[in-house]
């Protein structure tokens, strides 16, 4: 067996998913700068969309709007209520 902290099954060397995914991490965040503000509201809608389709229980999403020399900025945090779905909601978008 090897000498790794993480609490490993010497048969197989897998990990308990506790390990790796303790649900200390339960947001995701979005942030970029779009030409106008109709594209930012389309992304928004787009993305809560997706988290609302992740979520067990109801996503905390907070965006704001700000304006930039090159258009308008969107910042989106997305709470999610535990870390998976945080994870599938973050794969989901690549």
């Amino acid at each position: 067996m090897s000498k790794c902290s993480a609490d490993e099954t010497p048969v197989c060397c897998c990990m308990d998913v506790g390990t790796i995914m303790d649900n200390t991490d339960c947001t995701a965040s979005y942030s970029r700068v779009f030409a106008n503000r109709a594209q930012a509201e389309e992304t928004l809608a787009a993305l809560t969309a997706k988290a609302r389709g992740v979520e067990s229980e109801p996503c905390e999403i907070t965006s704001t709007f700000s304006d930039v020399a090159d258009g308008v900025k969107l910042d989106i945090d997305f709470v999610f209520a535990c870390e998976a779905e945080t994870l599938i909601f973050q794969l989901g978008l690549r």
